[in-house]
C-alpha cells in the first residue's frame, strides 16, 4: 500500500511538462522500491527492543539522471521521505533521528543505474512539523505538534460542521516532520487523493476527504 501510494503521487509530480524527462533513464519508482527493500534489509533492534530502520538515505546516480531530476528534485525527495515514513509506520519501525533523503551525482555511474547508501544518523535532529489544513474557501486550520482530533463534536481540535462527518472522524499524528492521518472508524471514511485509507503519512498538497468535506494538507 505504501509503495502504491508513492507511485500514484509520483504520477502527479512528473505529469505534463516533466513527463518527457522520465521516459528513459532512471525511473523514480525504482528508487522507491529500493528504499523499502533496504529498510527491510537494514532494520535492527536497539537495547530496549525497539525495531529501528535507517533514517538517512544517500542516492547516487549518473550525471545525466541527476540533471533530469533537477526540476522536480524537491518534490521527489519529499515523496521518497514520505514513503520511508509511511513504511516505517506500517511496520512499527522507529528512527534515531530525522528522515533525510539526498540525491548526488556520480560520474562513475551509467544512465539508469544508481547506488543507495542507507545509514543510522542520530546527528539529524527531529524537526517539529509545521503545517495546516486548508478548506475550499481558503480557511486555514493550523496544526500543532501533538495529536489532533478532527470531527463534528465541538471539543475536536478541528471542528467540521457537516452531518456526514462523524463526531470523532479522524486524528492527525505527528510523524517526524509531517503528519499521519488516522481514520477513527468513521461512518463515511477518509480518503487521501481519492483513495480510501485507514492511516497514511501526508505530503504537501495531499487532498483529504472526510465524508463530503475536502481539505488540502499544506506544510512549510
Amino acid at each position: 500500500m505504501v509503495l502504491k501510494n508513492f507511485e500514484d503521487r509520483l504520477e502527479r509530480i512528473v505529469e505534463g511538462v516533466f513527463s518527457r524527462s522520465f521516459k528513459s533513464g532512471l525511473q523514480p519508482v525504482e528508487i522507491g522500491r529500493r528504499l523499502i527493500r533496504e529498510m527491510d534489509a537494514s532494520r535492527t533492534v536497539d537495547v530496549s527492543g525497539r525495531a529501528l530502520a535507517p533514517n538517512r538515505f544517500v542516492i547516487r546516480m549518473s550525471e545525466e539522471d541527476y540533471e533530469r531530476f533537477l526540476d522536480v528534485q524537491r518534490s521527489l525527495i519529499a515523496e521518497l521521505a514520505a514513503t520511508v515514513r509511511g513504511y516505517a509506520a506500517q511496520e512499527n519501525l522507529s528512527f534515531l533521528g530525522r528522515v533525510s533523503v539526498e540525491l548526488e551525482s556520480d560520474p562513475s555511474l551509467r544512465v539508469g543505474l544508481f547506488r543507495l547508501h542507507p545509514s543510522y544518523d542520530e546527528r539529524l535532529p527531529e524537526v517539529e512539523p509545521d503545517g495546516w489544513l486548508e478548506g475550499p474557501d481558503g480557511t486555514r486550520h493550523q496544526l500543532k505538534n501533538g495529536v489532533m482530533t478532527i470531527g463534528r463534536i465541538s471539543t475536536a481540535d478541528i471542528v467540521l460542521n457537516d452531518q456526514n462527518v462523524s463526531r470523532r472522524h479522524a486524528e492527525l499524528h505527528p510523524v517526524g516532520d509531517t503528519y499521519q492521518l488516522v481514520d477513527l472508524g468513521s461512518t463515511n471514511g477518509c480518503k487521501v487523493n481519492g483513495q480510501r485509507i485507514e492511516r497514511q503519512v501526508l505530503v504537501d498538497g495531499d487532498e483529504i476527504t472526510l465524508g463530503p468535506v475536502k481539505l488540502r494538507f499544506r506544510r512549510l
